[in-house]
């Protein structure tokens, strides 16, 4: 709750510019240079320089730093054994001698962004199956390096994991030319659901309470050092029970108990009533927008009773144009593109009437949430797209009523507070140096996320061209 406190701040009420570091400039300055002097004192006689890339020296571009204030043109930033060490406006600093210089003029460099809703690792990109058996080491590292090349710093697996013990031995992994991978382990859900991965089951009776089995669970994930867990209010069209009332009260408290959030999956019936009495429960946040009807007034209200609740809006479809065909043919095998023009082309005949009506509830809802000022991050809720779908959630959500401003945010500042990402979210002193570098301004164009010239993780530039040879060379 304290870390969310800062984010109950309406997007659009957010202000300022690079001029707020004017009355530091000289003093950074100053002891920039009497660090780096007392560095090279102090080292052993004939110890050799360090290399040139641990220190980087990048100019010139027009920096979104994520916090929502205005970008600062014509910036610079110091980038030192993967941290950001100094941000500013260029000519509020010196290039320290020792530093490897990259020029950026032209671009735009925003935060890596980070995915709060992903289910990867079950699809074989090139071969196009989504199996169990395809979750294997070698399949989610290919997943995490698609995560990365598209800009993405670290990505949730928000539940359903098909090999637990195998999503808890990659958490927080370190892998070159990859994002992180975190996990909510298996998640709670009343009973089985269809498929191969699944949550914990609470074998409850339709319309029974066990309010043991839920702390249990909980205790379990703990055990396990999960920081979310996610529960399944759902009965899946009435076809299975959900967790009752009784139940999801015992597993917040448990949860909050041992210092864990909480994050519901509503279904698409009962889903606002649902929300509701989950907000009276104490939940944390929510995995999904509404989805079976529009907000009403009585549930505006109950957001302003609980402005540390947060969403994942996760809005559904992400439809593709032949406009994006060029931008995904980089990383993705002829016949995925053949299907992704198969749907475009059924949407226009008007096939697709009803998944657009879905969308168009979700879309009033998520503006009504806005209007609330409910802290609204940013997921994709995909497991057979990879990566991708980041950059067009972002383009939906711009589409829904936020603007380029706020999408950025939700997707940078915003999902790092609610994932406890620490160091990740901002370009800013201290915190570790992932970034994107763009060829256009996303605040013009939100699409102008996918016109991406390079990427960094921790200081490092990812291989993106190494990384497309061999996503292209595994495409059939």
């Amino acid at each position: 709750a304290t870390r969310l406190r800062s984010l109950h701040v309406s997007h659009s009420s957010a202000s300022g510019s690079a001029s707020t570091y004017k009355g530091f400039m000289s003093l950074l300055k100053t002891v920039s240079y009497g660090l780096l002097f007392l560095v090279l004192a102090c080292s052993p006689a004939g110890d050799p320089t360090p290399p040139a890339a641990e220190v980087s020296w990048f100019t010139g571009a027009t920096l979104i730093v994520g916090d929502g204030t205005d970008p600062i043109v014509n910036a610079a930033f110091l980038v030192k054994d993967g941290l950001f060490t100094w941000v500013g406006r260029l000519e509020d600093m010196d290039a320290p001698p020792a530093a490897e210089r990259v020029n950026l003029t032209g671009k735009t460099v925003i935060p890596a962004l980070i995915d709060a809703h992903q289910h990867i690792g079950l699809t074989n990109i090139a071969q196009g199956t989504h199996t169990q058996e395809n979750y294997t080491r070698d399949n989610l590292v290919e997943h995490l390096e698609r995560s990365a090349y598209h800009g993405v710093a670290a990505t949730m697996s928000l539940g359903l994991e098909a090999n637990e013990e195998l999503a808890l031995q990659m958490r927080d992994a370190a892998i070159p030319n990859a994002a992180r991978f975190l996990t909510s382990g298996r998640g709670i859900a009343a009973t089985p659901m269809a498929g191969p991965q699944q949550p914990y089951r609470l074998d409850i009776p339709r319309g029974a309470d066990n309010e043991t089995q839920g702390r249990a669970a909980v205790q379990e994930l703990h055990s396990r050092d999960i920081k979310l867990v996610k529960i399944w209010v759902d009965d899946r069209g009435g076809t299975v029970s959900k967790i009752t009332p009784s139940v999801y009260r015992a597993i917040i408290d448990e949860a909050h108990s041992r210092d864990m959030q909480v994050t519901a999956h509503l279904g698409t019936t009962s889903a606002l009533e649902d929300a509701k009495d989950l907000l009276n429960a104490g939940i944390d946040g929510f995995a999904h927008t509404i989805r079976d009807r529009d907000i009403d007034e009585e549930y505006m209200s109950l957001l302003k009773q609980y402005p540390h609740v947060w969403t994942i809006p996760n809005l559904p479809g992400s439809p593709v144009t032949l406009d994006d065909l060029p931008w995904l043919s980089e990383t993705l095998p002829v016949f995925e593109l053949d299907n992704l023009r198969g749907q475009i082309s059924l949407r226009n005949s008007g096939r697709f009437s009803e998944a657009e009506k879905l969308f168009e509830l979700q879309c009033r809802n998520l503006a009504r949430n806005r209007q609330a000022e409910l802290i609204i991050g940013m997921g994709t809720d995909s497991g057979t797209s990879v990566a991708w779908t980041t950059h067009t959630e972002l383009r939906d959500m711009v589409k829904c009523g936020l603007s380029p401003m706020e999408a950025i945010e939700s997707a940078t500042r915003i999902n790092a507070a609610i994932l406890g990402l620490d160091q990740l979210g901002l370009v800013t002193v201290g915190k570790t140096a992932s970034f994107i570098v763009l060829d256009a301004n996303p605040l013009e164009d939100i699409n102008n996320t996918r016109r991406i010239a390079a990427v960094y993780l921790t200081g490092n530039a990812v291989d993106r061209k190494a990384l497309q040879a061999k996503f292209m060379h595994n495409a059939p």
